[in-house]
This record gives C-alpha cells, sequence and structure tokens, in this order.
C-alpha cells in the first residue's frame, strides 16, 4: 500500500466545506466530474473526452515538491457532504501574483459554492499574494459573477484556447488586488 506524500499545504475553512490538499482518493470523483463535457469545456486544460491517467497525472503534480499550481479540493466530508464537490487552485506567477481557476460539479452549479470556494480563498491567501488574477469564459456570465462578487475587478477581454472545445475562447479577464 502507498502513502501519499503530501507537501504542507494549508487546510482552509468555510462554513459548509473545507479546502484541502488533493489526494490519490480523490482520483474517482475527480474524473467523474471532469469527464463530464459541461465542466470540461468551461475550462482551457481539461481534455473531453478525458484520457485515461489524466487524473491522476494532475493529482501527482498537484503533489509535487517544486509544483507551482497548488490544487484544494473543496470537501465538505465533515459537513454531511461528498468528498470532493469541485477544486480550486493557484497558479503561481511573477511579482508575488497567482492565476486563481475553479470547477465545480454540475450536480453543484449555483449553490453557491464557488462563491464560497473563491471568498474562501481570497481571505485566507494562503501564498500570501499581492494580487490574484483570473479569467472565465464569456460563455459562463456565472463564473465571472462569482469573481465580481467576490470583488474582482473586470480588466478587459481577452481569449484562450479550450482543449475540451479545441478553439480559443473569448475570455472576460478579472484583478483582485490583496495588499
Amino acid at each position: 500500500m502507498k502513502q501519499d506524500v503530501i507537501i504542507a499545504q494549508d487546510v482552509l475553512d468555510s462554513p459548509r466545506f473545507v479546502l484541502r490538499p488533493l489526494r490519490s482518493s480523490d482520483a474517482g470523483l475527480m474524473s467523474l466530474y471532469a469527464s463530464d463535457r459541461r465542466v470540461a469545456e468551461m475550462t482551457s486544460s481539461i481534455p473531453h473526452p478525458l484520457p485515461p491517467g489524466t487524473v491522476e497525472a494532475f493529482i501527482a503534480r498537484a503533489q509535487a515538491a517544486d509544483r507551482t499550481e497548488h490544487v484544494w479540493a473543496i470537501d465538505a466530508s465533515e459537513y454531511g457532504g461528498s468528498e470532493l464537490l469541485g477544486v480550486i487552485s493557484l497558479e503561481q506567477m511573477d511579482r508575488n501574483q497567482s492565476e486563481i481557476g475553479y470547477w465545480i460539479a454540475p450536480a453543484m452549479w449555483n449553490t453557491g459554492l464557488a462563491s464560497e470556494a473563491v471568498r474562501t480563498m481570497v481571505q485566507a491567501n494562503p501564498l500570501a499574494n499581492a494580487t490574484y488574477f483570473a479569467s472565465v469564459f464569456q460563455d459562463n456570465p456565472a463564473s465571472a459573477r462569482v469573481l465580481t462578487n467576490a470583488g474582482f475587478d473586470y480588466l478587459g477581454d481577452a481569449e484562450v484556447y479550450s482543449v475540451a472545445r479545441a478553439a480559443k475562447v473569448p475570455t472576460w479577464t478579472y484583478l483582485k488586488r490583496l495588499a
């Protein structure tokens, strides 16, 4: 039996869940949710269909000592919910900045879960960043509301390549100053 070696990463508390480091046992639920076309097509990096081993490789990168992306599971098991409802991440950038990203299981859409996860991350600021950036696809206004409700300011339009859509997709870009 192999034990997960998880590099120190803060566990962040919220009223309905905790944000905790990913572990190998998350692979099943992550695969279930990430293989849903609706989830994959709202991200730039999740392919659809989801190839075997993709989630396990993602978890291994999230647990690596030299990672630049810090990933937390949204875990409601202490509150009677599922062990994994989605993920939220901070991708480290230069000049004390990070890009925040998140996705939520479709069954939990429109429940305020994403908003609560982003607010929890902003309040905790576990990497002591001065600035967070974020971008959302323009056909996902609910995700844009998550950011504006968390105090992010609109910066402008851009576009990014979506692996699941196999196309460039227009985005809205946001900024949140923390320091």
